[in-house]
């Protein structure tokens, strides 16, 4: 049998080892293409394990977690890492681009992946301020999560309002009746639980999640909490319907939000 060159068996591996993603950090300068044994989704992101992790669990959206990071352009060439500052990024995991969204969900503590994100699910083919335009490349490295309380379910009828409705237009259905007999006022001040979704059934905000009752004078909370809580009495829980027209009244984030809320206490 014949022996095998040195020379030849350096071209083997140089050849094989351009084939592998380059290791996190790697310097300024990568191939941005995946290659061929990469994991793609349906929504266009394609990654590679770089390193595997320790931990057992994924992220959920409602998440936190910490990562270190480092971006490379479509032409391979380094914008950002936080290795560099030494400074790991803390985000809500359904707070950030859609393309770290799904990415770091299939991660678990200690993995370091690679991520090829088109422009969809990061900043876009023409982003704004500084940000990077066109496909970027991504190395995760997850340090922590830290887990928070899941999103309430939005209710059933979130898209049915009920015929019964104010001259404002706030539609509303009693969905515990009180034991109080006073109704709060726009001199009174009350203590009360709410949840707030959007119409396509996202949880906005809630004090349930947070754990702690809001309270309020009615005299500054606006003109739709003052309708809105002027129709129930202590202990009464009733979902609320409001209107794009009341929704600035309501400090709403979005039009035509759905609100359950509880009336703790009225002082």
């Amino acid at each position: 049998m014949r022996s095998v060159r040195p020379w030849l068996v350096a071209v083997i591996l140089s050849a094989c080892k351009a084939r592998q993603p380059a290791p996190p950090d790697a310097g300024p300068v990568i191939d941005p293409s995946p290659p061929a044994d990469v994991e793609a989704s349906p929504s266009g992101l394609k990654s590679k394990v770089l390193r595997p992790g320790t931990g057992t669990e994924h992220p959920e959206p409602q998440d936190l977690v910490e990562v270190h990071y480092t971006g490379w352009k479509s032409d391979g060439t380094r914008f950002d890492s936080s290795r560099e500052r030494n400074a790991p990024a803390q985000f809500a995991v359904d707070g950030a681009i859609k393309g770290w969204s799904e990415g770091v969900q299939k991660m678990v503590v200690g993995e370091q992946r690679r991520l090829w994100v088109p422009p969809a699910l990061a900043y876009g083919e023409h982003p704004p301020d500084r940000a990077p335009p066109g496909p970027l490349v991504f190395d995760l490295e997850l340090l922590k999560i830290t887990r928070r309380p899941r999103p309430l379910p939005a209710p059933p009828d979130l898209a049915s309002p009920p015929a019964q409705k104010t001259k404002s237009g706030l539609a509303y259905r009693v969905l515990q009746k009180g034991t109080g007999k006073q109704h709060p006022g726009p001199q009174s001040q009350v203590e009360v639980h709410y949840t707030g979704w959007a119409p396509d059934g996202r949880m906005l905000d809630s004090s349930i999640e947070r754990g702690q009752p809001m309270k309020m004078q009615l005299a500054t909370a606006g003109k739709g909490w003052t309708e809105a809580l002027g129709l129930m009495v202590a202990g009464e829980k009733t979902r609320f319907w409001i209107p794009a027209e009341l929704a600035l009244l309501m400090g709403a984030s979005v039009p035509n939000m759905v609100y359950d809320v509880e009336l703790i206490a009225v002082h």
